[in-house]
C-alpha cells in the first residue's frame, strides 16, 4: 500500500482494445498480487461489461444492460466504485484497471481529487496509454471519426480519433508504443508528451513495480493538459517533428475567429490552447482539436491571471509548410491596431456569433 494506508492503483487506456489488452496482462504478470478490473462497452448493443480477475482466476463477470450507454455514466456508476470495493477488500496489493477503449482517464482521476470521499482506499500511482501496432502518425493526426472505426463511446460521441489520441499521449505517465510506430511517431509522441512521461516499446518491458510509489502527480498532469499551459519556447523543428507556440497579449476578434477557425485548425496537426475575447475578458476561451477537427469552448474565469492568447502547435514533417500559416492566421485573428486605437480591448456587445459555443455575453463586459 501507500503512505497514506491507499491501494495502489495502474490506469491503462488507449484506441486499441489488443494493444490495452496486451498492457494490461503485461502489468498482471508483473505485479502477482494484483486485481484486473476490465470494463466494455458495446455502445450498438447497449451493455457495459465488467470483468474481475486475478492471477488465480477470473472472479467476476458481469453485463450491465442499460437504457443509455456513455463512457461517462460507466465511470461514476461502476469503474469508481468497482475500483474502491476492490481496493477495500484487502486481499490484493494493486489494482489494475482496463478502462473502456477511448475513455478518458482525466476523468477518473478528476472524480477522485475532487472527491475524495468517493473511493477512499484509492491511489492513483500511474496511468499507461498504450498504443496500436497500425500508424501511428495517423492515430494522432489523421481525420478519422471515433465511430468510423468503431470506437465511440456513446451515441452522441462525435469526437476524433486523433483527438482523442493525443489527448491520452499527453495525460500518460507512461506510453506503450507500438511495433510499426517508426521514427517519425516517435518523434510526434516525445512532442506530445508530458516531459519525464516515459516512452515503452513493448509492453512487456514495462516495470509494473516502479509503477507504485507514485509515477502519476495529478497537479503535474493537470498542468501539462491545462489550455493555459505555455512552453516558453517559440518553436522546435526537428527532423521529423515540430512544436510551434504563438502567444499574444491581445485578444482576438471574435468575427475573424468565427471566419477563420479553419484556418487554425488545419490537417495534420495538433492544436490546443486558450484565448480570450474583448466581448468576454473575465472567461478562458478554450481551443482544442487535431487531424483537422477544432472545438471551441469556455474555460474556467481568468480570476487574477492576465488575459493571454496561447497556442500551441505540433506536427510531423508533412505538415511543416503550416507553420507559416498558422503564424499568418493567429496574427490576423487578434484585434489589429486600428481596432484596439479605436475600441479598446474591452467592448460593451450584447452578442458576439459566438453563443452557439460559449453562452450569452455578460451584460457588463467592460
Amino acid at each position: 500500500m501507500t503512505r497514506l494506508g491507499r491501494v495502489p492503483v495502474v490506469l491503462v487506456t488507449g484506441i486499441d482494445a489488443e494493444a490495452m489488452a496486451a498492457t494490461t496482462i503485461a502489468l498482471q504478470w508483473d505485479l502477482p498480487r494484483a486485481v484486473v478490473l476490465r470494463h466494455d462497452l458495446d455502445v450498438e448493443g447497449q451493455q457495459l461489461q465488467r470483468v474481475v480477475s486475478d492471477a488465480t482466476d477470473e472472479l467476476e463477470r458481469v453485463v450491465h444492460h442499460l437504457e443509455h450507454v456513455c463512457v461517462s455514466c460507466a465511470l461514476r456508476e461502476d469503474v469508481v466504485p468497482t475500483m474502491e470495493r476492490l481496493a477495500a477488500d484487502g486481499r490484493w496489493d494493486t489494482v489494475v484497471v482496463h478502462l473502456p477503449v477511448a475513455a478518458e482517464p482525466v476523468q477518473v482521476c478528476r472524480v477522485l481529487e475532487l472527491d475524495r470521499s468517493a473511493a477512499p482506499h484509492v491511489s492513483i500511482t500511474a496511468v499507461v496509454a498504450a498504443l496500436g501496432d497500425g500508424d501511428t502518425v495517423d492515430d494522432l493526426l489523421g481525420d478519422d471519426l471515433l465511430h468510423e472505426r468503431g470506437l465511440h463511446t456513446a451515441d452522441d460521441d462525435e469526437r476524433g480519433v486523433a483527438e482523442t489520441c493525443t489527448s491520452l499521449v499527453e495525460y500518460a505517465d507512461v506510453v506503450v508504443v507500438g511495433e510499426e510506430c517508426g521514427a517519425e511517431g516517435l518523434a510526434l509522441l516525445r512532442m506530445l508528451a508530458r516531459p519525464g512521461a516515459e516512452l515503452v516499446g513493448d509492453p512487456t518491458l514495462l516495470d509494473g513495480p516502479a509503477l507504485l510509489p507514485g509515477r502519476h502527480v495529478h497537479e503535474r498532469a493537470e498542468a501539462w493538459v491545462a489550455p493555459t499551459r505555455a512552453l516558453g519556447v517559440p518553436l522546435v523543428v526537428n527532423r521529423h517533428a515540430w512544436v510551434l507556440e504563438l502567444t499574444s497579449e491581445r485578444p482576438f476578434s471574435p468575427q475573424r475567429l468565427l471566419d477563420d477557425i479553419e484556418s487554425l485548425g488545419t490537417e495534420g496537426i495538433r492544436l490546443r490552447g486558450c484565448f480570450w475575447l474583448p466581448t468576454r475578458p473575465g472567461a478562458i476561451g478554450v481551443l482544442e482539436g487535431a487531424g483537422g477537427q477544432l472545438s471551441i469552448g469556455s474555460g474556467s474565469p481568468w480570476g487574477q491571471r492576465v488575459p493571454v492568447t496561447s497556442l500551441v502547435a505540433v506536427g510531423s514533417t508533412a505538415s511543416r509548410d503550416r507553420i507559416d500559416q498558422l503564424r499568418t492566421a493567429f496574427t490576423r485573428t487578434l484585434l489589429d491596431d486600428a481596432e484596439v486605437g479605436a475600441r479598446g480591448v474591452f467592448w460593451e456587445a450584447f452578442d458576439d456569433g459566438l453563443e452557439p459555443w460559449l453562452g450569452p455575453v455578460p451584460r457588463a463586459a467592460a
